[in-house]
């Protein structure tokens, strides 16, 4: 590509997107208002009274929360995004429903089912709006930031796999030829050659992927590096350490940068969302699925002798033990039936000491409760734990009490919150995920919680289930 249309592409990139993006959220936002109007009137019954004023309102209110979340100038990964324009909309409807108590009209305060189908909808099209406008801004070159990569280790590895999408990445400056990464992308050079190469290859971003390297070593290529383009970023070697809610505090005359973060589910107000949040959406899951737990129940009542539940001892929050609801998939006799099977096949015991699971034929599995296990409807009676709150509906696994020596110094963190029906464990790998890489789920999962964050998995999770991935 020539150096002129580079710049080209890059002028536009940087002044021209926000404009596009905060074009498309306006109209959205604006024909979101109608749309929820022409839904609402006939569900209602009733002519909806909107005062025109909030069909200019209610866009400008939005795009006011939009902006500092950074959803214009900031290229993020979608699920990122997608989590921002969520508070975004959010706060939106709280100060909207605040103004309408303080200065309703004579015909009274808004409808709020008309709010919530408005918070509904534009929530929905401004992430699809984003989606699209970012398919079709990348396909006309104008979406990517253009950038070199310095390192292509395993860092630089989790960095391609989790921002591609939003870098045209040029190529790599490594010392080890050897790298995986170099055999998908340009090997631009050697780290002593780094300027020639931004020379040659100007460029708007500048990715420092060197964790391995001395911080006198990294400071050095930062220094090098920086006359040469407009950004540099640096992947800090503090692997293990929750992000999930960073603030950045500096000081300019000492030279120092603190990274503050914050254990998120300590947070009182933290604790209580995520509480109504299961409640809320805990008591309509168990509405509308009633009638599975009815059929289920006669199911496994005709195959094998025995209750149809099954109300195991579970380690709950602050390490309390519970009575988690599940439904019976194994035979009665199911603890002889294993000391049985594993004492005539020694191969299957290692693998029951490594996942806690027998992933194969389990003799202790009964016809149905092959079938409920597969699609994971054994956990569905847990919802009555959600309600109860002695569960949630997103958290760390319901682990057992006997497995509490085995858990270590894990149990603490997974015990700051109540087990989950899902998880981060449920969406990455299930049973194929050994015991320890389980608990390093669950603790990693505690320690960067977010409301979105359970959203996010909770969709997920729907995928992972139809899938069968790692049921047995």
């Amino acid at each position: 590509m020539s150096l002129n249309k580079q710049n080209w592409r890059i002028s536009l990139n940087q002044y021209v997107t926000p404009v596009v993006l905060l074009i498309l959220d306006v109209l959205v936002c604006y024909g979101a208002v109608y749309l929820s109007v022409a839904i609402m009137e006939p569900i209602l019954g009733k002519t909806l009274h909107v005062g025109r004023a909030w069909y200019t309102l209610l866009p400008c209110i939005y795009i006011l929360y939009m902006v500092p979340s950074r959803l214009y100038r900031t290229r993020r990964i979608f699920r990122e995004c997608a989590g921002r324009i969520f508070k975004a909309s959010f706060y939106t409807i709280v100060t909207v429903i605040v103004l309408d108590y303080i200065v309703h009209s004579n015909h009274g305060m808004i409808s709020r089912g008309f709010l919530m189908c408005y918070w509904a909808l534009s929530y929905t099209m401004i992430c699809l709006d984003r989606f699209i406008a970012r398919i079709i801004l990348r396909r006309i070159g104008i979406w990517q930031s253009t950038a070199i990569v310095i390192g292509a280790g395993k860092t630089a590895e989790k960095f391609v796999k989790a921002f591609s999408m939003n870098y045209n990445i040029v190529g790599f400056v490594e010392d080890d030829t050897t790298r995986p990464l170099l055999q998908k992308y340009p090997h631009l050079g050697n780290f002593d050659e780094a300027e020639q190469i931004l020379r040659e290859h100007p460029v708007q971003e500048v990715i420092l992927a060197t964790p391995g390297l001395s911080t006198k070593e990294q400071v050095k290529i930062f220094y090098r590096v920086q006359p040469f383009v407009r950004n540099v970023s640096v992947i800090p070697n503090i692997f293990g350490v929750p992000i999930g809610n960073v603030d950045i505090e500096s000081s300019l005359d000492d030279k120092l940068l603190v990274l503050k973060t914050s254990n998120n589910l300590k947070s009182r107000g933290n604790q209580i969302l995520k509480r109504v949040f299961n409640l809320i959406v805990g008591s309509a899951i168990a509405i509308c699925i009633l009638p599975v737990l009815a059929v289920i129940a006669i199911m496994i009542r005709l195959d094998s002798n025995g209750p149809a539940f099954y109300n195991a001892a579970r380690i709950g929050k602050g390490g309390r033990t519970f009575k988690c609801y599940k439904f019976r998939s194994m035979y009665q006799n199911a603890d002889r039936l294993l000391l049985d099977f594993l004492g005539k096949h020694p191969e299957a015991e290692q693998e029951w000491k490594e996942f806690q699971k027998l992933r194969g034929d389990d003799p202790r599995v009964t016809k149905v409760g092959k079938f409920i296990r597969k699609y994971s409807l054994d956990e569905l009676p847990q919802i009555f734990n959600v309600i109860k709150g002695e569960m949630s509906l997103v958290g760390p696994r319901p682990y057992l009490p006997r497995e509490k020596e085995k858990i270590g110094n894990f149990l603490p963190v997974i015990c700051m919150t109540t087990p989950g029906i899902t998880g981060l464990w449920q969406v990455s790998g299930r049973n194929d995920i050994s015991f320890n890489g389980r608990l390093q789920l669950d603790s990693w999962y505690v320690r960067n919680w977010s409301l979105w964050q359970d959203i996010v998995l909770l969709f997920k999770t729907i995928g992972v289930v139809c899938g069968k991935k790692g049921a047995y």
